[in-house]
């Protein structure tokens, strides 16, 4: 089946190499070694998660940067409160900013990558960007170059529709005007991104990385696996 459209998950997918957030921050916390367990810390992380999704913390002028540094901050107050992470406030912050600056050179290297492919496809066809975000996605797209490239973002603190609600990549499809079986869904998420758009007849594509856990995935699921974004333009992949 030929494909007219894509549609682009963000977090995980253009940001990460398909590798899920969580297991992105632990590296970065092993490099540092940070003196923590990896249990602790997906505590740590689940409940800078969940505090973030409770409260309306994170603001619609927000960069990309300064919401990973509220996120770290919560997740090392987390360890602090909970003994995990003994230290003081300099050692704490001296913490948040070697993780912050590693993390974010990252991405900006990553997403470079990522607005290279983009830029590539975004001359043949046309490209909407879906995602389970804060509000704050237009900027953190302006942030990184990439807002120019899609022709519709569909945020799930906008619409009030989160990922797997097929229904948020069926906004997506429309926004395109092309039939859903014509439209190419990708995403580093089996559960998130690909059953959904597969639900709704779109081809999938998943963006293989390293996941949150070590539960292997249906690799039958998605019509297609890639590992870079550059497989999308090299048709011998």
């Amino acid at each position: 089946m030929s494909v007219q459209g894509y549609v682009f998950d963000y977090g995980g997918t253009l940001d990460t190499r398909g590798m899920h957030w969580g297991k992105v921050i632990w590296h970065a916390f092993e490099k540092f070694g940070v003196p923590v367990s990896e249990e602790q810390f997906r505590q740590a992380y689940i409940y800078a998660e969940r505090t973030l999704g409770r409260n309306p913390i994170i603001r619609p002028t927000f960069t990309f940067r300064k919401l990973l540094d509220v996120k770290l901050r919560l997740q090392l107050e987390y360890l602090c409160m909970k003994g995990y992470l003994t230290t003081d406030k300099t050692g704490l912050e001296k913490t948040l900013l070697d993780l912050l600056a590693y993390l974010y050179a990252n991405v900006q290297e990553t997403v470079g990558h990522s607005r290279k492919v983009l830029s590539e496809l975004h001359e043949h066809f046309p490209l909407v960007l879906v995602s389970n975000f804060y509000g704050n996605i237009e900027v953190v797209l302006q942030e990184f170059g990439m807002g120019h490239l899609f022709e519709k973002v569909i945020e799930s603190a906008v619409v009030g529709i989160r990922k797997p609600d097929s229904r948020i990549f069926q906004l997506g499809v429309e926004a395109m005007g092309i039939s859903s079986e014509h439209v190419a869904v990708v995403g580093d998420s089996i559960s998130k991104d690909i059953v959904p758009a597969r639900s709704i007849g779109c081809q999938t594509i998943w963006y293989k990385g390293e996941g949150w856990t070590d539960t292997p995935e249906d690799e039958s699921v998605p019509h297609r696996i890639i590992h870079d974004l550059d497989d999308l333009i090299n048709p011998e992949s």
